[in-house]
Parts: C-alpha cells; sequence; structure tokens
C-alpha cells in the first residue's frame, strides 16, 4: 500500500525520533487522515527489525479496526490479549490489546517486563489515566507512539506531562486544503440553549445535567433540523440514551426516517448497514459513535453534547469528514449555547487553536443566517484578529521598526508575517521550556533575528523552522521586513522575496529614499507605483 505524502512523512518522523533516542513521541492526525494505516506501516518496520509490537486501545471497535488494517495493509497477523485471549506463547510479532484487560497486575505480571519493544496508544489523550500509565510503566523500556486527533492546547499541556516530543501533526485545514477531506460549512441556528446552571465533572458537563437542559428545547431542535438539513445524512450526538431515544421520535413523527442506536442495542450491527445503505437518514446516539465508526456518507452533523473538551469535539464532527461521490460539503448546524461560566467548542475550534481567532469566527458566523465555509471564515477573522492587535500593539511595534538595530525584533516579524501560532506560543514539552541554545541564538542571528526576547527553546525551534520554511518558499527575509518597515511599509512579511528585494533596488537607486510615486502605507507589491 502506498501511503499519502503527509502520512510517509509522518512514518518517517515517528521512526527518526526513535532514532534519536527520544522514546515518546506523539502522531497528531484529523479524524479520516488514516492514522491507523500510518502506525501500521511503523509496526511493520518494527517487525522488521525483529520487535514485538502492541497496540493498546480502550474500546473493542479500536482494536478490531487496529487488526483488521495491520493485515490489510502490512500482510501481519496480530495476536489479541483481551478477556479469555492471550498474546503469550503467539508466534504473532503484534499483539492487540485492551488496557482494561491488561492493566489487571495479575495479568501483566504473566509478561516479562521487555517482552513488547514498541507500544502504540491509540486515541493517545487517554495516556494520563491510571489504566494506561500502569501498562505503560510495566513496560517501561519500550518505544512509544501515541495516536491522537486535534488536541486542544489543555490536552497537550497533559500529553506534554508523558510524551517527550510531537514527531508530526497534520492539520485538519491542511488535510481540506489537500483535497483529503471534505469542505465544512457551519450553519449558526438562532435558538438559544440554556445551559447556565449545568454543572461540571471530570473536566466536562454533567451528562445527566445536559440531558434535562437540553430537554424543553427538542421540539424546537427537531423542527431546525428538518428546516435546514431535510436533504442531508445526519448523524446527531446527545448526552443521554433516554434524550436520543426521545429526539429520534420527535423527528420519526416529522416524517423523518430516524433511528436511535445506543449501547444496549441487540441490532446496533444492523441498523449501522441500514443507516449506511439509506433506509435512515438520521442516526441518533448518545455519544457511541465518537470513535471507531465510519460512514463516508454522512454531510451533516449535529452536536447536541456541548463539551469543552476539543478533541472530543472533533471525534464528533470526524464521523462526517470524510470524501464520499456525491458529497460537496459537510455541513455542521451549531446552536447559540448560553453559558455563563464556560468556554464551548463550536465548529470555529476544529479549524483554529488560537481563542481569540475561534472567537471572532464564531461572533461572525453568529451574525450571519447562512451556512459559511469554515476556512474562508478563518481568514476572515484572523485578519481582524490581527489588525486589532495591531492597532492594541501600535506604539510598541512603532518603536521596534524606528530602531537601528541590525537585527529584526520577534514581535515585529510575528506580527508582520501574521502568525498567530508564533504569537500565541505556549510550551507544551520539557526540553521546550528550556532557555534559548546558544546553537539557536546564532542560527536566529543568522536570519536577521534579535535572539534575546524569545523565552525558551520550544519558541526558538518553531521560530527557526519558520524561518527554513520561508526561505524554501522565496517569501521576505526578517532584514527585508526591517529594513522595508523602517520606512513605512507595511505587512511586508507577506511579500515574497523578489517582490521586497525590487523595491529595496528602488529605493537604493533613489539614494536610499522612498520613490516619489510610492505612498509606503498604502502599497501592495504588484501595484503600478
Amino acid at each position: 500500500m502506498e501511503l499519502r505524502p503527509y502520512q510517509q512523512k509522518a512514518k518517517d518522523a515517528i521512526l527518526n525520533e526513535w532514532d534519536k533516542g527520544v522514546d515518546k513521541t506523539l502522531l497528531v492526525l484529523p479524524t479520516g487522515t488514516g492514522k491507523t494505516i500510518v502506525f501500521a506501516k511503523v509496526i511493520e518496520e518494527r517487525v522488521k527489525q525483529g520487535d514485538r509490537c502492541l497496540v493498546l486501545a480502550h474500546r473493542g471497535e479500536l482494536l478490531d479496526q487496529a487488526a483488521d488494517k495491520l493485515l490489510q495493509s502490512t500482510g501481519l497477523k496480530t495476536a489479541v490479549e483481551k478477556a479469555e485471549d492471550t498474546a503469550i506463547d503467539s508466534w504473532y510479532r503484534v499483539t492487540v490489546g485492551s488496557v482494561q484487560t491488561l492493566t489487571r497486575e495479575k495479568r501483566l505480571m504473566q509478561f516479562d517486563k521487555d517482552y513488547y519493544n514498541t507500544i502504540i496508544v491509540d486515541e493517545a489523550h487517554h495516556v494520563i489515566s491510571n489504566s494506561y500509565q500502569n501498562v505503560l510503566n510495566y513496560f517501561d523500556q519500550a518505544k512509544v507512539l501515541g495516536v491522537t486527533a486535534t488536541p486542544d492546547r489543555g490536552d497537550m499541556k497533559n500529553l506534554g506531562s508523558y510524551f517527550e516530543s510531537l514527531a508530526y501533526e497534520y492539520s485538519l485545514p491542511q488535510a481540506i486544503k489537500d483535497g483529503y477531506l471534505c469542505k465544512i460549512k457551519a450553519l449558526t441556528i438562532p435558538l438559544t440553549l440554556d445551559i447556565s446552571a449545568v454543572c461540571q465533572q471530570a473536566g466536562d458537563f454533567k451528562a445527566a445535567e445536559i440531558g434535562t437542559a437540553l430537554d424543553p428545547y427538542l421540539d424546537s431542535i427537531a423542527d431546525e433540523l428538518v428546516k435546514n438539513a431535510s436533504d442531508r445524512k445526519t448523524v446527531v450526538f446527545l448526552p443521554l440514551i433516554a434524550t436520543s431515544q426521545k429526539f429520534t421520535r420527535l423527528l420519526q413523527a416529522r416524517g423523518i426516517k430516524a433511528a436511535e442506536i445506543n449501547g444496549d442495542s441487540p441490532n446496533r450491527e444492523q441498523i449501522l448497514k441500514e443507516f449506511d445503505k439509506g433506509k435512515y437518514q438520521v442516526l441518533c446516539n448518545s455519544m457511541l459513535l465518537t470513535e471507531g465508526w465510519d460512514c463516508p456518507s454522512v454531510d451533516c452533523i449535529v452536536v447536541l453534547r456541548p463539551t469543552k473538551i476539543r478533541s472530543l469535539y472533533a471525534q464528533m464532527v470526524g464521523r462526517g469528514t470524510r470524501l464520499h461521490e456525491g458529497k460537496d460539503n459537510l455541513l455542521l448546524l451549531d446552536f447559540l449555547w448560553h453559558t455563563e461560566k464556560h468556554e464551548l467548542c463550536r465548529p470555529a475550534s476544529l479549524i483554529s487553536t488560537n481563542q481569540a481567532v475561534a472567537s471572532k469566527m464564531t461572533e461572525i458566523a453568529e451574525q450571519s443566517n447562512a451556512e459559511m465555509d469554515l476556512e474562508e471564515l478563518e481568514v476572515q477573522a484572523s485578519e481582524s484578529v490581527v489588525e486589532e492587535r495591531e492597532n492594541a500593539l501600535a506604539e510598541q511595534l512603532a518603536e521596534q521598526r524606528r530602531k537601528k538595530k541590525k537585527l529584526v525584533d520577534p514581535l515585529q516579524f510575528e506580527m508582520s508575517i501574521r502568525s498567530e501560532d508564533l504569537m500565541d506560543y505556549v510550551p507544551t514539552f520539557s526540553w521546550e521550556m528550556a532557555p534559548v541554545s546558544a546553537k539557536q541564538k546564532q542560527a536566529l542571528e543568522n536570519f536577521g533575528v534579535f535572539s534575546e526576547d524569545i523565552g525558551n527553546q520550544g519558541k526558538a525551534a518553531k521560530l527557526l523552522d519558520r524561518l527554513i520554511l520561508r526561505a524554501t518558499q522565496g517569501l521576505s527575509t526578517p532584514k527585508q521586513i526591517r529594513l522595508l518597515e523602517q520606512r513605512g511599509f507595511q505587512n511586508v512579511g507577506l511579500w515574497n522575496k523578489e517582490e521586497a528585494s525590487n523595491m529595496i533596488s528602488r529605493i537604493a537607486n533613489n539614494h536610499w529614499r522612498i520613490p516619489y510615486n510610492v505612498n509606503p502605507h498604502d502599497y501592495k507589491p504588484g501595484e503600478m507605483q
């Protein structure tokens, strides 16, 4: 099986981390981009080197999925460590194992501590839990890969307490741009659902209280679904089985072919197959379908289980992001949740990790009565946020531009290239928190960036990566940015290197004065001036 370019990069990056001696590393791939294929190919490489490998997960569906993909993509068969099945004395070099089974001390002690050389943790955001830590601490000589989709900053901070690096990340917006996932549109429904009295449990809203708070609105929500998605294949996520069953009945009463499944449904597999084939238009569930289930023809998602956890929200929406013949986009019906205490995940959370940009996206979407493409919305919101930030920092930026020093200030560079991720960077892993190294300082100064105001190795590394990428893309250099912005030109970081060089040549040929027909504050490259 030939890997997609980003999958090959991910595989190479993971193996490279292990070769460097970084034994615990992370892979971040959005739902629908083939994370199982990537770690299957990583396992294939490790088996060739003589390793025994363990795929660790908390649900049977994930273990079955991993075993199937391993067989399909590599030909490797797997042993099973779950319930009465055991991998001990198996001929197979790969085991798919249930964390609930392996965490039991009696079961774990049957293995030698060096039995597994490589461990893959699927849905790695669970890795901090005691059950996973028991298993990983027992096999403490193994190399570990954690695989997860779209973690938020809180998730990454938690993961950073165990993992040592992020080997590779492929973002949802990039996957959409590259054509591997479908475009996402959001429609904000002007129906306010009051959950301000709902309490928290384990860092998120209590499902029982959400169900109670949601109940009075189910009729109105059903009307909105019929009005806005009557021609779409829809999955609805709800907080409780009873709420899911009631909402299904309300849809059926409105003539919608709807079905409901839950963990106790005896005919669950049959309903899923029938939904896939088109017998049902809407499938309601109480958080059952967040992992391990795919139906690419789904083109509408309704999240009626509000959450603060971005990875969970991304998993729900990820049920509809896969490509399918005749499917133009995925529609998210987004309701107005009224909550006084907590910031909720909304469609904007999928595209932007920057809270200011996400909030601006939500604000713009709420003012619109139409479906909005999330990528286009993010561009609009980013420009607005950068403009607001530039205005707030105008005096400080002006001072940096006036300074005659040879190196450009990091803040000026970041604002000029409009890099939200650099401006809002927060270190995750322990190595990132260390002071900037002498080698990094020298490299930054070689690029023309003043290094003294950069607080840690992580920020320096991220900045250097961006500088190297810009150099390969032929974009303006920090020195060009400093020289031109000192003379009043705006956002030179968005110019290419040749455009900046041409303007500098014009200024130099004019005795280092601005050409008489050029207004620096309004100038845009390519315009005849």
